[in-house]
């Protein structure tokens, strides 16, 4: 009776799972509208409209994401995105959630990169500062939530805090792998064998198979791509190779990047170190993830193909191995989940995902956003919208960029 009851209960989160392109399409365009602040205060913009208000998928699964694509190389952020279009409405679900997300600073900074300047000068301006102090609020929300669910008792509480103070000291990705790692083994150490009658039951639609072709073209292209650019040179080619090998090998997404794409396009004189200093200074300017620098980039290179068929290249080049490992990944961590071993294991990843968070929350976020007193109370109020007013995320992004604006004309 009981499997019956379960198989009952896993066909119904399947079917509630279930939506359309559009819908997917049009959610995720929001967050790519409103979404500042760093890969970390994407996950709040997330958490907070993909499982509080859309409620598409549930706190242990986003929490399994997170902890997943922190494991993975590329923007962490853009894969949990994926991932979640992708359980939503399959793989091309995953594609919407994608562009939505991508394309609005995508076609920001091909905008930029094409002479018109819409963001020449932002750094300084007030209504950027608001964005990120908005930024702060939407951590502390995630973090709040998730700590609730994720640390109820004092050993997990434990962890996290552990992990947050490990991050902050060791502020890199191994840093943060390595917490993770150790928080894994603490929880089958803490939790031994103890399958979890919380653990969720969500399903990813990808099969075995779609994840090892996954992984088959991943590799082949990741090994191929340098092989046949020395055999059969040319811009494109290599152009493809080179945003597709940064896409591939950094971790942790987000500010990581920039040193390996430096390294790709200046130094092999594509882009000028000026121009590739002010594209940088545009994309702080910009919602959504900092890997849309590549669109920029491909938009000024010298050689051709560059303007919009450079920025397509190479927004789909560093891209595409979050595609492909992702949906290489999903069907085996489905069935990792399901072992009690690893639920015990994924007790105590999960109170380290919180404690990254939480470093998160004090730097960059903080750190960078708040400078007084009266950006402290902004953040105060804008928190306070979110937590108590349940006011919608977009629109406390845009009251506190205005408040962010007046502070500076006080």
């Amino acid at each position: 009776m009981s499997d019956r009851v379960q198989t009952a209960s896993h066909e119904s989160l399947r079917g509630q799972s279930q939506g359309s392109l559009l819908e997917v399409l049009w959610v995720s365009t929001r967050l790519g509208l409103t979404s500042f602040g760093g890969p970390i205060a994407h996950l709040g913009y997330f958490h907070e409209e993909y499982v509080k208000r859309k409620n598409w998928i549930d706190e242990q699964s986003y929490a399994d994401l997170v902890a997943l694509c922190q494991f993975l190389p590329g923007p962490a952020s853009s894969q949990v995105g994926i991932a979640i279009g992708i359980a939503r409405a399959r793989l091309l679900g995953g594609v919407a959630a994608w562009l939505g997300f991508t394309l609005p600073s995508a076609l920001a900074l091909v905008v930029f990169g094409l002479g018109i300047g819409a963001f020449a000068g932002a750094s300084d301006a007030g209504w950027l500062h608001g964005l990120k102090i908005v930024a702060v609020a939407v951590v502390a929300q995630a973090v709040w939530g998730m700590a609730r669910s994720l640390c109820p008792d004092r050993e997990r509480a434990t962890i996290a805090i552990l992990a947050s103070i490990v991050t902050l000291v060791w502020p890199s990705a191994i840093g943060q792998l390595s917490s993770i790692a150790i928080a894994g083994i603490a929880g089958l150490v803490i939790f031994p064998g103890a399958a979890s009658s919380t653990v969720s039951h969500m399903r990813f639609p990808v099969g075995k198979k779609t994840g090892i072709a996954a992984w088959i073209i991943f590799f082949a292209l990741l090994i191929g791509l340098p092989l046949l650019r020395q055999i059969q040179p040319g811009h494109a080619l290599e152009v493809f190779d080179s945003f597709f090998r940064v896409g591939s090998l950094v971790f942790g997404g987000g500010h990581v990047v920039l040193p390996l794409l430096q390294a790709e396009v200046v130094e092999l004189g594509w882009v000028s170190n000026e121009q590739f200093v002010a594209g940088y200074g545009a994309a702080q300017a910009v919602p959504g993830p900092l890997f849309t620098f590549s669109a920029y980039l491909g938009t000024v290179m010298g050689p051709e193909p560059n303007g919009w068929p450079g920025a397509l290249l190479a927004l789909v080049a560093i891209f595409l191995p979050s595609f492909l490992l992702i949906a290489g990944a999903l069907p085996f961590w489905d069935l990792l989940r399901s072992v009690p071993a690893f639920q015990s294991a994924l007790k105590g990843i999960n109170a380290a995902v919180v404690g990254l968070l939480l470093s998160a929350l004090y730097n960059p976020v903080w750190t960078s956003a708040i400078y007084s007193p009266a950006d402290f109370g902004l953040g105060l109020v804008a928190f306070a919208l979110l937590m108590f007013w349940k006011c919608p995320p977009w629109s406390v992004v845009v009251l506190t960029a205005l408040g962010g604006e007046a502070l500076t004309r006080i």
